[in-house]
């Protein structure tokens, strides 16, 4: 039949127009930007560093390996490793970054940044807006700008941040029992050597009373 393709596309029209006014899946637009549209967990837009704790720059989980700096496609990212180290989440020496720069001018999203990391320290945010008159430095990112806390996380990617936060646990528990087992042996190497010295002398007494 002649016309029954845009009579078919008519009756989609009309059937969400007059759906609109009661249910607001019909509705084929929102009044932006006074209303947003809830993103699904898994929108990724630019990357972030997560942070634990109440101060931003003691709390990154960055240690500056710099895996993502090497792996990044575009070459966006930009990480000099600090000279001297810092107690981590498991209670171990740590380097940090004391540069960490995104180039959100040339970032493309991929993710390949997040996916690479081994510390769960950098992941991908949701936010978009992010237009700047200065088109060089108001793209530059620092890691001040870059790092967001973990209830953040948790917030945007819930499923995503519950298995992290399990990796992390995981880990900081092999390092607390590691750490526990090492303390025993030492007190139990340090108590034998101490039994060791206090028999000693009772074994060179009866030579010294026969002089």
């Amino acid at each position: 039949m002649l016309g029954e393709a845009i009579l078919k596309g008519m009756a989609v029209t009309a059937k969400n127009f007059f759906g609109s006014y009661v249910s607001e899946e019909r509705l084929p637009t929102i009044q932006y930007p006074e209303e947003r549209q809830k993103l699904p967990e898994a929108t990724r837009q630019f990357p972030f560093l997560v942070y634990d704790g109440e101060d931003p720059m003691k709390g990154l989980r960055c240690v500056a390996c710099q895996i993502c700096e090497k792996e990044c496609p575009p070459k966006c990212i930009y990480i000099v490793k600090s000279k001297d180290k810092r107690v981590d989440y498991k209670g171990q020496p740590q380097f940090y970054p004391a540069t960490f720069d995104i180039d959100i001018s040339v970032c493309m999203s991929c993710g390949i940044c997040a996916e690479v990391c081994p510390f769960e320290s950098i992941k991908m945010d949701t936010e978009f807006e992010l237009a700047n008159t200065n088109r060089f430095g108001g793209l530059l990112v620092n890691k001040h700008q870059l790092a967001k806390s973990n209830e953040h996380y948790r917030k945007i990617h819930p499923k995503d941040a519950a298995e992290s936060d399990a990796v992390i646990a995981a880990e900081k528990a092999k390092a607390e029992a590691k750490a526990k087992a090492d303390a025993e042996a030492k007190a139990k190497a340090a108590a034998a050597a101490k039994a060791a010295a206090a028999a000693a002398p009772a074994k060179t007494a009866p030579a010294d009373a026969a002089k």
